[in-house]
């Protein structure tokens, strides 16, 4: 028998899919209902990895957390990590199959991933009672329906209904409902059962005349208005509108419990990836984490964190730039803490090689640690267990780098000379008992009377903001209705509001006149151009194959925000022309 679902969309990115999903997968586990998380194809620097080695976001890996089962594969089969504006590695099933520019992807190779995406989606059907999937940005992102194959594709494709979110705080909540709407086939909107307002602040009764209208206008109703909550330290996808806030998310302030503030700088590199790692030491009483883009910036900073990258040697670059390398340098020689993760633990090596990231060769890095990198092409994805400082930790690595260790003690795979540690390790401060070790010692070499709380618990703070999520849909949202959706699909006879989707050229049968094209054919019949609608079929190469848990043959191969490679979203510049020879480093015909 296979679970119902829905499909958890949005006004814009950002509007709030991940953290409305998590809290439905929170609310319905809490009701006695096996849920799962899905998103067809992610797009994120933050990443994760599965206990079968498999590569996931970072907000997969938390809604399935959420939804209190063990994250896998299937729950995310395609995610693109961007290495320029203009072209990103595709993971597939969890394996990197190589880089692809924007054009190449959205050329045909898209539409060719449905049937594996559809795959999954069905195999998840046929183990839990629902199945909640989250879009990417804006399912009427007309220019590229074509090939959606994570908004209006997957819902159609598995007749789910749909539930829009809109971020009330931005402004414009009722124009983007409307226009969302009204941008999309007769077919996808048949599909739209409704929508939820997002960070609602003030009385909700000065709302509902709006949210009538909006019934009358669209014939669809509101499922509920979710009010701004503060301090949830959730998973992102995206670290690149954060990174100069000046502190990490919205955490719980709470005063020391010691004498002194402890205060982390962690520096804003480019391609920025798994900056959740220091979520767990903003987590902690007395601890300030800020993002920083200058030199200055880190004269008052007790712990400097240089984290990871999918740029290392174009960081190395960004360092050097704006004088932030030769401030690091002069902290180590001072013996002032830094550590570096996994790309930030490069930069401080002594030396870079380079042919597979940014193909730049042999690069010096800032030699405040006796380490060499050589950059391979098949990708370390593990989760490592050992200890450190005395202390038992666990994390996750994700890195082409091999580490050549010469000197220094050793620390966690990487080494620490003094003050300074380096390590490949992602997640470890979350272990408990080393991140107040590691405090303690940070503390001692910065001269800080501060003291580590002795019962933070990090996975407990993360538990308490999933129940919060969980609380929010269910005293904010109509329950009930939300499972009737999730049971029985998208109400019959909705209206279509006009316009509809406007032509889309040669080959886009979508128009405001034509007959609207045919859903496709349920998963089990589904064919695909170039692929037979199998994960471990349609995407072979002539390289080595790496096969996933699922079986699939996995080579070299491609991805933006959003629905993917839109190529407009990043100021970020294509090192090295990286654009245009993307192309010459992927099996074009496997994909």
């Amino acid at each position: 028998m296979r679970g119902g679902g829905l499909l958890v969309a949005g006004t814009t990115s950002d509007a709030g899919k991940s953290v409305v999903t998590a809290g439905i997968c929170r609310w319905l586990v809490r009701r006695g209902v096996k849920v799962a998380p899905f998103k067809a194809q992610n797009m994120s620097l933050n990443s994760f990895v599965t206990r079968e080695g498999a590569e996931i976001g970072r907000a997969q890996a938390m809604q399935a957390q959420a939804a209190r089962v063990e994250p896998t594969a299937l729950m995310n089969p395609v995610l693109l990590k961007p290495g320029s504006d203009r072209s990103s590695q595709v993971v597939l099933m969890g394996k990197p199959v190589g880089e692809m520019s924007a054009r190449g992807y959205h050329g045909g190779r898209q539409e060719a991933l449905l049937g594996t995406v559809t795959d999954c989606l069905e195999e998840l059907r046929s183990t839990y009672d629902a199945v909640i999937c989250e879009g990417a940005g804006s399912p009427a992102e007309i220019n590229l329906r074509r090939t959606d194959i994570v908004n209006m594709g997957i819902a159609r494709a598995a007749r789910f209904p749909v539930l829009v979110v809109g971020d009330i705080d931005r402004g414009g909540v009722f124009a983007s409902f409307f226009g969302t709407t009204a941008l999309l086939s007769a077919e996808d909107q048949s599909l739209v059962a409704g929508y939820l307002v997002n960070k609602f602040r003030g009385d909700v009764s000065l709302l509902e005349p709006g949210l009538d209208m909006l019934y009358g206008l669209t014939g669809r109703r509101t499922y509920g208005v979710l009010p701004y909550a503060h301090g949830l330290g959730i998973d992102e996808e995206d670290g690149l509108r954060v990174s100069l806030r000046g502190a990490v998310r919205e955490s719980v302030v709470a005063p020391p419990h010691g004498e002194d503030v402890l205060r982390v700088a962690v520096c804003a590199v480019p391609l920025m990836s798994n900056f959740t790692d220091v979520d767990a030491l903003a987590a902690e009483p007395g601890v300030v984490v800020r993002f920083v883009d200058r030199a200055e910036e880190l004269a008052d900073a007790d712990l400097v964190i240089v984290p990871g990258t999918r740029g290392t040697v174009k960081a190395l670059a960004w360092l050097r730039e704006r004088g932030l390398a030769e401030a690091l340098v002069r902290r180590a020689a001072e013996g002032r803490p830094v550590l570096g993760i996994c790309g930030g633990f490069q930069v401080l090596g002594e030396r870079i090689e380079d042919e597979v990231e940014s193909r730049a060769g042999v690069v010096d890095g800032l030699g405040v640690l006796p380490v060499r990198i050589r950059f391979d092409r098949d990708k370390t994805l593990a989760r490592p267990v050992g200890s450190a400082l005395g202390e038992p930790v666990e994390g996750y690595e994700i890195h082409h780098g091999v580490a050549d260790v010469r000197g220094g003690e050793p620390f966690l795979d990487g080494c620490r000379v003094g003050a300074v540690w380096g390590t490949h390790w992602h997640g470890s401060l979350e272990s408990d008992a080393f991140r107040r070790r590691f405090l303690v010692e940070v503390a001692r070499a910065a001269g800080r009377r501060f003291v580590p709380a002795p019962d933070t618990s990090f996975g407990v703070l993360r538990e308490e903001q999933l129940d919060r999520l969980g609380d929010l849909v269910e005293e904010h949202a109509d329950a009930d209705a939300l499972w009737r959706l999730i049971e029985g699909g998208a109400p019959a006879g909705l209206p279509f509001v006009p316009p509809g989707a406007p032509p889309l050229g040669a080959g886009g049968p979508e128009s405001r006149g034509a007959a609207p094209d045919p859903a496709p054919q349920s998963p089990e019949g589904l064919e695909i151009a170039g692929s037979a609608g199998s994960r471990g079929q349609g995407l072979e190469n002539a390289g080595s194959a790496v096969a996933t848990p699922q079986g699939l043959e996995n080579p070299e191969s491609a991805g933006s925000r959003g629905q993917g490679l839109d190529g407009a979203r990043s100021a970020e510049a294509t090192p090295h022309g990286l654009g245009q020879e993307a192309e010459q480093h992927v099996d074009q015909e496997a994909l």
